[in-house]
């Protein structure tokens, strides 16, 4: 098959979408497929890509510009057949705020929250705050943990909402879980093992993602089969009625054994480190297959 990976692209996860979106063309051509890498940042992008004229696309743009629904719209309007989520299903997921409100009408467990957008008073939201503290403070649509803090006093909280405006116009402010984190992917509708992520530093962020031996990963996560399967049964639901489709990921907080739903990542990292290929490998996927399942999707 003849497959454009677009990698790259203008978010602030670019260096990461590179590293996968280069690990997908290669596993790709390991598979005998002709395979085209295309940056959206290179100015003779549309130009290349609709010379390229591939069967299909796949998509390895984390962050704006690529997991948000405009890079899906701009190939459904050219006739560029694509793997994974359509325009809606990735703006919402994209979209913290916007998910947590859809998923809320299903009855989908998840943290409490306050929402607050550039041009309200800081004074008045710090002062008539809702939330018991600590917390985490969350721009609404970036990924990788970028400009998230941990706030564990209210004097705190002004500061972190700066830092999250610089990255967006909109912030999250959850109740801040403090107990173990799990992810569960998602490959055309069927969950995979459950993962368990143990970050060093105790805060599961950029570095910790990132960076080779500054996480443990448990697959599959050592938790019984009662909640391996509440898990599963989430997963595939939040899965379905988003209108989730290739490859995706879905985090949880378990408090007191409870699963919270935090976020879907509906471009996840391919990367080394990455969590939905180690959760396809504990069930026999090799990551050339399982870049293929996702083409399926």
């Amino acid at each position: 098959m003849k497959i454009a990976v677009l990698k790259g692209g203008i978010s602030k996860e670019r260096e990461i979408s590179l590293r996968s979106g280069g690990a997908v063309a290669l596993a790709l051509k390991r598979k005998g497929h002709d395979v085209g890498e295309f940056d959206p940042q290179s100015p003779h992008f549309v130009k290349d890509l609709l010379a390229f004229n591939p069967q299909k696309v796949f998509l390895a743009l984390h962050g704006k510009g690529g997991e948000d629904g405009t890079m899906q719209g701009f190939l459904q309007t050219v006739g560029l057949p694509y793997a994974g989520c359509g325009v809606l299903t990735s703006a919402i997921c994209f979209d913290k705020v916007a998910t947590k409100e859809f998923l809320g009408s299903h009855q989908i467990p998840m943290p409490k929250q306050a929402v607050f957008s550039r041009g309200q008073d800081v004074a008045w939201f710090v002062q008539t705050f809702p939330l018991p503290f600590p917390v985490i403070v969350k721009p609404n649509t970036e990924g990788s943990t970028i400009g998230v803090s941990r706030v564990f006093k209210k004097e705190e909280l002004a500061g972190a909402l700066e830092v999250a405006l610089a990255f967006d116009s909109i912030i999250l402010v959850e109740e801040y879980i403090q107990g173990r984190e799990v992810t569960v992917g998602v490959v055309n509708g069927q969950a995979l093992p459950v993962v368990e992520v143990v970050p060093k530093s105790g805060f599961y962020d950029f570095t910790s993602k990132y960076t080779k031996g500054q996480t443990e990963y448990k697959v599959p996560a050592p938790i019984d089969e009662v909640l391996t399967k509440e898990l599963h049964v989430l997963s595939e639901k939040i899965n379905r009625v988003l209108g989730c489709s290739g490859g995706v990921r879905i985090d949880f907080m378990l408090q007191n054994g409870n699963p919270l739903f935090l976020e879907v990542n509906t471009i996840p990292g391919m990367t080394e480190t990455s969590l939905l290929p180690k959760a396809a490998a504990c069930v026999g996927v090799s990551f050339e297959d399982l870049c293929e399942k996702i083409l399926e999707g």
